[in-house]
């Protein structure tokens, strides 16, 4: 089973976001980066099928020389080969369009990516890529188990859980779940030097348009100033959580 796993390059969620530009566009500096959390569940449980059936597990992003380290991380947990298509991942279907690329010249017959990245939450890359490879798609996914090119998955639905039966080759859109968070790897100092050795392959991205245009992005207006009320003061707590929080 050859497995390609998608990674997003992503913001740590502690760092403070800025936009330059009018706001169109995230301001990268001081930023620190991380593999995107969606995906290293993905990549989580393909290093599983590695260990477990023999899998070949490869990782992919759309991205500059930024997120090769990102990419070396992937290797140290466990992934046989990293791929990285030179190009800023400015739009789902851009980025769909170049990773439907990958899985064709590479013949893989899993695809597990993320339902979405934690920066922009766009949600469309995994199911625009099913449809660019015409694969069958799984959304939502919190367990997937391969026997041969028989595929079992369990997907998080409104009020419950679904499992579907469905063939290779197959797209996942993962997420917390698929494995359990005390799973996941940490990379030691052995993953970290024979990383060093694996190979990362450049590609040059294949002509596609931007389907979207980020116009402008807005920050959460800041939280209002803490109204502190006199414990023997219960009727003005009470106008106040009436009149101006409208929360009684």
């Amino acid at each position: 089973m050859k497995i390609l796993v998608c990674i997003s390059h992503v913001p740590d969620t502690t760092s403070k976001i800025n936009f330059t530009n009018g706001d169109s566009e995230f301001d990268t500096n001081g930023v620190q980066f991380v593999i995107n959390p969606n995906d290293e569940f993905g990549l989580t449980r393909a290093v599983w099928f590695k260990e477990q059936q023999g899998a070949n597990v490869t990782v992919v992003n759309v991205g500059g020389p930024d997120a090769e380290a990102t990419l070396r991380k992937a290797l140290a947990i466990g992934a046989d080969e990293a791929i990285r298509v030179n190009a800023n991942p400015t739009d789902g279907f851009f980025v769909a369009k170049q990773l439907a690329e990958v899985v064709k010249n590479g013949n893989y017959n899993l695809v597990i990516a993320g339902k979405e990245s934690l920066d922009y939450n766009g949600g469309m890359v995994p199911g625009m890529l099913a449809a660019n490879l015409g694969y069958d798609f799984i959304n939502s996914c919190i367990g997937l188990d391969v026997n041969g090119t028989d595929a079992k998955a369990v997907r998080e639905i409104d009020g419950g859980k679904e499992t579907l039966s469905a063939k290779l080759p197959l797209v996942i859109g993962g997420q917390k779940g698929l494995v359990e968070e005390k799973d996941l790897k940490i990379p030691n100092m052995r993953g970290i030097m024979q990383a060093r050795q694996k190979t990362l392959t450049v590609l040059e991205p294949v002509a596609a348009n931007n389907a979207t245009q980020a116009v402008k992005f807005e920050k959460p207006a800041p939280k209002s100033a803490v109204k502190l009320i006199s414990p023997d003061n219960l009727d003005e707590l009470v106008n106040l959580l009436h009149n101006e929080a409208k929360v009684i």
